[in-house]
C-alpha cells in the first residue's frame, strides 16, 4: 500500500474542510477509514461492481492526526495484498474487519494487542511485535503489565534467545523507552508521542509500507 497510501494521505491533507475526495479500490478499504478519520474525514462507500469500490471521504473538519488521541500504526500494508490478487486483498480486508473491528468484542482491544504482540514474538516477527506494543500502550497497557509480559518472554523463549534476539530489538528498546519516560514523570500522551516518533512508520525497522526502489 506504500505509494497508494502516501498519495491518498498527501491529497487528503490538501483538501479543505467542506470538500472531499473519492478513492477507488478493488475491495473495500477498511484500514483506510481510520487513517482518514484521524484527519477529520467522514466516509461512505458504495460497491459499484464485483471488482470496484468507491469510498467517498468528506472533510468535516481540518485536523492533523495526533498520536495521543488516535490509534497509531494503522494496518497500512494490507492493501499490498491486492497487488498480488484482487480476491485475496478483498478477503484479507474483510478478515481484518472481523478480527479488529468487531462490534461488541468478547476480548478487549488492549488484550488483543498483547496477544498479537506475544504471538509475533513467538514466531520471530519483531517488526509486528513492536507495532502491537505501541498500540497496546495507546490502549492503556501499564508498565507493570509489560514487565510481566517480558518476563514471560524470557520464560517461554529462553534466556539465550532473549539475550540475542529480543534484547537488541526495537521491541525491547520501545519498552525501555516507555519505562524511562514514565519514571521521568512524563504523561501518557507525551510518552505515546515520543514512542510513535521513534517507533512509528518513519523507523525502517517498524514500518510496513512499501519501499520505493
Amino acid at each position: 500500500m506504500g505509494e497508494f497510501l502516501s498519495t491518498v494521505i498527501k491529497k487528503a491533507k490538501e483538501v479543505a474542510a467542506g470538500s472531499g475526495i473519492c478513492v477507488v479500490q478493488n475491495f473495500e478499504p477498511f484500514p483506510l477509514y481510520s487513517i482518514m478519520a484521524d484527519l477529520g474525514f467522514e466516509h461512505s462507500t458504495e460497491k459499484t461492481s464485483d471488482t470496484e469500490y468507491r469510498a467517498y471521504f468528506y472533510r468535516a473538519e481540518t485536523r492533523e492526526a495526533d498520536a495521543s488521541t488516535n490509534v497509531p500504526l494503522h494496518p497500512a500494508a494490507l492493501l499490498n495484498l491486492g497487488k498480488i490478487d484482487k480476491t485475496l486483498g478483498k478477503i484479507t480486508s474483510q478478515f481484518w474487519q472481523l478480527v479488529w473491528n468487531r462490534e461488541e468484542p468478547a476480548i478487549d482491544q488492549k488484550t488483543k494487542y498483547l496477544l498479537s504482540l506475544a504471538n509475533a514474538v513467538g514466531s520471530g516477527r519483531i517488526r509486528q511485535a513492536t507495532r502491537e506494543l505501541v498500540k497496546a500502550y495507546f490502549e492503556g497497557v501499564t508498565v507493570s503489565e509489560l514487565d510481566e509480559l517480558f518476563s514471560l518472554f524470557v520464560w517461554n523463549q529462553g534466556v539465550g534467545n532473549f539475550a540475542s534476539e529480543i534484547g537488541p530489538s526495537t521491541l525491547f528498546a520501545a519498552y525501555q523507552l516507555i519505562k524511562r519516560l514514565e519514571n521521568e514523570g512524563k504523561s501518557r500522551g507525551e510518552v505515546l508521542a515520543e514512542l510513535v516518533s521513534k517507533y512509528g512508520e518513519k523507523n525502517p525497522d517498524v514500518s510496513v509500507l512499501e519501499k520505493k526502489q
